[in-house]
């Protein structure tokens, strides 16, 4: 795949802050953001509203002909429009958490999406976030980042964004999710999380949001 626009690739674990630097980023630069993980809780989404207990791999196909998944952007913002319908806010409970992290390791699903992902990259300056963009999605971005931190402080991340958006949850079910989210991406056959080799990578343990994004703007110069 050869790419005409700007692509930086950001890749790491949940919680290590990855859309929220990216957003940084394309605000900054005036791109895109495309947060991947978003796709993948839409089709978990849409098995929970069809009935497919434990995301059943052979259900979770039977849905791919017809998902009408779209991402647009709003006022660069983006949404996640799924069967008309825009789902961006049903789609960050601990439950979808938990359903993207295995629907994920389906490869028909990751094939599917990763269409739809190419064709954004090949049109649109865009910086895109995810667990594969930098060795699968877009192995020809021109930067790469991978970003990681202490798992503690990425489950006390994700706990505190999700008490802020009034989701009832404990730090202990968020740090036991992040704990299965970690084996079951990195574990996975197809396509699994991992740095590029010519990723740079940022430890975020300690530092804040605009600390990190600074790191990277000043790569990017």
């Amino acid at each position: 795949m050869t790419l005409k626009h700007l692509n930086i690739a950001l890749d790491g674990p949940a919680g290590s802050g990855k859309s929220t630097i990216a957003r940084i980023i394309s605000e900054r630069l005036g791109i895109l953001h495309l947060d991947t993980g978003a796709m993948y809780r839409a089709v978990a989404y849409k098995a929970i509203k069809c009935g497919i207990k434990n995301y059943n791999a052979d259900g979770i196909k039977k849905l791919l002909p017809s998902l009408d998944l779209k991402v647009v952007y709003k006022n660069n913002c983006q949404k996640i429009i799924l069967d008309g319908k825009d789902i961006t806010s049903k789609i960050r409970t601990p439950e979808i958490s938990d359903g993207a992290s295995k629907v994920a390791v389906i490869p028909e699903v990751r094939i599917k999406l990763v269409e739809i992902q190419r064709k954004i990259a090949a049109n649109h300056d865009v910086v895109m976030d995810g667990r594969d963009i930098g060795t699968y999605v877009l192995p020809e971005a021109k930067y790469k980042f991978f970003l990681i931190a202490s798992v503690d402080e990425r489950a006390k991340r994700r706990w505190k964004e999700l008490i802020n958006k009034n989701i009832c949850c404990t730090y202990e079910q968020v740090l036991k999710d992040i704990i299965f989210r970690d084996k079951n991406d990195s574990c996975r056959a197809f396509a699994p999380l991992k740095k590029a080799e010519d990723a740079i990578l940022i430890d975020t343990t300690g530092k804040s949001i605009e600390q990190v994004a600074k790191i990277i703007l000043d790569k990017l110069k």
